[in-house]
């Protein structure tokens, strides 16, 4: 399960072109999928938080902090492979 978070709280076009169609493309890492984004299990807040703070570790505290703020968390949806 991938799932992506808006560290501005939703406030980027992405995040909200997101919200209301529900679909889009991702190309990232050697990934080319069309997927449906869906809502977040809000307990699984913790484990995402943690995944983020290990993989930008090594950038500026003021970073991380943004990433795992309030309202990055309020703007994280999960991405599942498009069925079509």
């Amino acid at each position: 399960m991938r799932r992506a978070r808006d560290y501005r709280g939703g406030g980027s076009a992405w995040f909200r072109g997101a919200e209301v169609s529900h679909e889009g493309h991702i190309r990232a890492g050697g990934v080319d999928k069309d997927v449906t984004f869906v809502d977040v299990d809000r307990g699984l807040d913790g484990p995402i938080d943690a995944a983020y703070r290990a993989k930008y570790r090594r950038y500026q505290a003021s970073i991380i902090d943004s990433i795992v703020s309030p309202q990055a968390r309020a703007a994280t949806i999960r991405l599942l492979p498009n069925s079509r």
